[in-house]
């Protein structure tokens, strides 16, 4: 079995996308390129199902390692304001040479006051970004003002400036609220989701409205010794994978968009080399079994 740090390279280099419909097998005809699944949003748009989380990955240092995420074939970035990194994730993408048809780039805003409040920090992103449009923004937290900042993501969504908007960390009760006001129901909904906290619940109170799941921190920062974890250490050693390719596996078999951080190159090959696999459905309800529908980080309210 490959453990995590020993992961060896695999052929990985950049390539183009092709979108379709639903969460479906895609990859590039290069023999060199990179698979990939896709997910279907409420609004038709195509969106990688797996991406780079770059919390953390600020300065020269965190536009180099989304760099080598490029050149790996990684192409759906998140980033957020609250970050201080949108404009290295620019620079990234402008001095990669590819067309910016070929990426998918999502990111979050911070709490605003108002309506108008909001639309200056929608424009303040896509000035850091240096782009003239965003494939998806999020609100970040379910703030105090988040219906009146979501009417303004509305009004640029109308305008084509944003591609698709939603929201994160919006527990189930929260969400059901929210979306009672929304003119457009929010395509994505990015919260804690991992083997330990799957959001079941959350996954079906917005299968109801058409909002898909996007999981932040899969990995659970390494807590509760997860790679550690035996049962899902022997089901990687049936695979002749990692325990973190498993996890991620797991999610995107559940329909559940990843976005998996680091600034390692090969930890980064190794997080986007799961779709030359497939989990058995026994496997899977095992994985299953190992959910506690709790948060592991303090600051959560879900």
């Amino acid at each position: 079995m490959q453990n995590r740090r020993d992961f060896l390279k695999t052929s990985a280099m950049a390539s183009l996308f092709a979108f379709s419909g639903g969460v479906s097998h895609l990859f590039a005809k290069d023999s060199q390129g990179v698979k990939m699944e896709f997910l279907t949003l409420n609004n038709g748009v195509k969106m990688p199902i797996l991406g780079l989380g770059t919390y953390t990955l600020t300065g020269a240092n965190g536009q180099k390692a989304m760099s080598d995420a490029i050149e790996i074939g990684y192409r759906l970035f998140d980033s957020a304001q609250m970050y201080g990194n949108e404009s290295e994730l620019g620079a990234a993408i402008r001095e990669s040479g590819l067309k910016r048809e070929e990426f998918f780039i999502q990111t979050k805003l911070l709490d605003s006051s108002n309506e108008d409040a909001t639309k200056k920090s929608i424009e303040k992103s896509l000035k850091a970004l240096n782009m003239d449009r965003i494939d998806l923004l999020l609100i970040h937290s379910p703030y105090p003002h988040a219906k009146a900042m979501y009417r303004a993501m509305e009004s640029f969504y109308k305008q084509g400036i944003l591609k698709s908007i939603g929201i994160s960390n919006f527990g189930a009760k929260a969400y059901l609220d929210f979306v009672q006001s929304c003119e457009v129901i929010p395509a994505i909904n990015q919260c804690e989701t991992h083997l330990l906290m799957q959001q079941k619940p959350l996954r079906e109170a917005m299968q109801k409205h058409g909002t898909l799941l996007q999981s932040w921190s899969p990995f659970i920062a390494g807590k509760n010794s997860i790679f550690d974890n035996p049962t899902l250490k022997t089901i990687a050693q049936k695979y002749n994978k990692t325990p973190a390719q498993v996890i991620l596996r797991f999610l995107v078999e559940l329909g559940i968009g990843v976005i998996p951080k680091s600034s390692k190159k090969q930890r980064m090959q190794e997080n986007i080399n799961i779709f030359d696999f497939t989990l058995s459905e026994q496997d899977k309800k095992i994985l299953m079994g190992l959910d506690t529908n709790k948060s592991s980080f303090s600051w959560t309210n879900y």
